[in-house]
């Protein structure tokens, strides 16, 4: 690592981290909510941001790479720019998607990164620098497999059934009792009341929880599976790469049903051991070199 001080931020949809490192050691982190930049309103994000930044203390870094969910939306990642040069002065500043942050922490420069945590995206890079994205396209019209879909689709099916005049199984008690409703008509008014995609993906556990005892749960998990590795397929094709490919996202990296489903659907693959920030730190590093 090359001496001078180098902020790395992750900002992801249910949480944020910061790390500081100087000269080879980390000086300062700090950790807050998730500031999606194209999903949160500008204020929320400035706020998050701002908090997170203050949790570090005094620094006065070389130069900042901001990875950062909604970040593929122009005018967010122009936001966020604006917003950390003015909170950085004489820091070189650099905003990209916070998939990117995956292969840089895992080491590597070239191949494919697979999230699953609150959203869902694929991302890949080749030997070339070429780059090709699929999916993340939001919780509210996609991010397949992603834990904020996966609440979704629980729900609808909790819905289909309770409209079916069926009984609601193993995943529909679940449901109620993650949300504290009394039943399916009070399930959809809460689930109405949630406005973050955050606060959807917190409750996606409880589909996990239910597959050994709910074929539905069972085969909601299968899907989350199908449609992530659908993206890596998807990667591959426009870059015409093989891998590797590096498994991260809270969601599929803590759920082992999950994971075990992508995997025979992918092959090999690398589990992400680092945090995606210390990828975020290496990418702000390396952005003094070119």
């Amino acid at each position: 690592m090359r001496p001078g001080c180098f902020l790395g931020l992750d900002i992801g949809g249910s949480s944020s981290r910061a790390r500081c490192v100087e000269d080879g050691r980390i000086v300062a982190e700090a950790q807050g909510p998730g500031a999606n930049v194209a999903a949160l309103r500008p204020r929320t994000v400035e706020g998050r941001i701002g908090a997170l930044l203050a949790g570090m203390g005094a620094i006065s870094a070389d130069a900042c790479c901001a990875g950062s969910a909604g970040a593929e939306v122009p005018v967010g990642r122009a936001r966020l720019e604006r917003l950390l040069t003015a909170v950085l002065p004489g820091c070189k500043v650099t905003v990209v998607h916070d998939a990117r942050l995956v292969l840089a922490a895992a080491g590597i420069d070239y191949g494919i990164a697979l999230i699953s945590g609150t959203g869902s995206v694929a991302y890949g890079r080749d030997r070339d620098g070429r780059e090709a994205r699929a999916g993340g396209w939001g919780w509210l019209v996609g991010d397949d497999g992603s834990g904020a879909w996966l609440t979704r689709e629980a729900s609808r099916e909790v819905l289909r059934r309770s409209d079916a005049g069926e009984q609601l199984g193993k995943l529909g008690e679940a449901m109620l009792g993650v949300t504290r409703a009394r039943h399916a008509t009070d399930l959809m008014g809460r689930l109405h009341r949630l406005n973050e995609p955050g606060e959807w993906a917190a409750l996606a556990g409880v589909v996990f929880e239910s597959a050994g005892e709910d074929p539905g749960a069972a085969s909601l998990v299968e899907r989350a599976a199908f449609a992530l590795a659908d993206l890596v397929e998807s990667v591959r094709k426009r870059l015409s790469i093989d891998g590797p490919v590096v498994l991260a996202g809270g969601q599929l990296l803590n759920q082992p049903r999950l994971e075990t489903a992508v995997r025979r659907l992918l092959g090999a693959a690398i589990r992400l051991e680092e945090p995606p920030v210390a990828g975020a730190v290496r990418l702000a590093e390396l952005s003094l070199t070119v």
